[in-house]
């Protein structure tokens, strides 16, 4: 589950903006790891981390939606929804992939962070993926809730229509076919944006938790 951090909401439009590009790719140490993964949640969960290295493997010659697709695939087949709570014991809590991948749960924020993840170790360039902290609008019996949520989108050119890819539901749409969802704020290793303004801290700055699932994942052998 995730808290508000202060941003008022914004129309999906306004998160299309031009963002730097940013071609570097985030680098995995398999052999790291897939240690790591068998010593923290058993050998067992070694051939999960093992397809998730030839999933990034065989991407190479893969179009953008081709890579998206297989990821998102990916990540819904391997992960099962659990809220923070339930399987941290605390409130707000983003996992590595590594701690995902392991438990083979997560909530709406680990989902988004795998998948960015995956698809940066794979060569997505940063400026076409963004984490989008966002409020869902979630059925709950006749009516409707509003719940904090992640989502993680991809943009095609820096002033396309974002597609969502999102833990609620397995397909890929693109924004204007997800009216339940309503922005507040985005981000991703090189910025951070609210509204048609860039932050002027950078985002490991201004969110403490995004800074400290970056410093694991470098621990885990993931480095970007």
């Amino acid at each position: 589950m995730l808290k508000v951090l202060g941003f008022r909401p914004i129309l999906l439009a306004i998160l299309i903006l031009v963002t730097p590009i940013a071609t570097s790719m985030i680098v995995v140490d398999f052999q790291r790891f897939h240690t790591l993964m068998a010593s923290k949640y058993g050998s067992q969960k070694v051939q999960v981390s093992r397809q998730w290295e030839q999933l990034i493997r065989q991407a190479a010659h893969l179009s953008d939606q081709e890579k998206i697709a297989q990821v998102n695939r990916f990540v819904h087949r391997n992960v099962r929804y659990m809220t923070d709570m339930q399987l941290y014991g605390q409130e707000d809590y983003w996992a590595t992939p590594l701690e995902t991948f392991g438990q083979g749960l997560g909530d709406c924020e680990d989902y988004a962070i795998a998948k960015y993840v995956t698809l940066r170790a794979m060569g997505m360039p940063d400026d076409k993926l963004r984490l989008i902290y966002v409020r869902a609008k979630i059925a709950q019996g006749l009516g409707h809730r509003i719940e904090a949520h992640m989502v993680l989108g991809y943009y095609a050119t820096p002033n396309a229509e974002p597609l969502i890819l999102d833990s609620l539901i397995p397909e890929i749409l693109p924004a204007s076919q997800r009216p339940d969802l309503t922005p507040v704020f985005s981000f991703n290793a090189q910025g951070l944006w609210a509204g048609n303004q860039r932050a002027n801290q950078s985002p490991t700055a201004r969110l403490s938790r995004w800074r400290s699932v970056l410093d694991r994942m470098a621990r885990e052998g993931i480095a970007h």
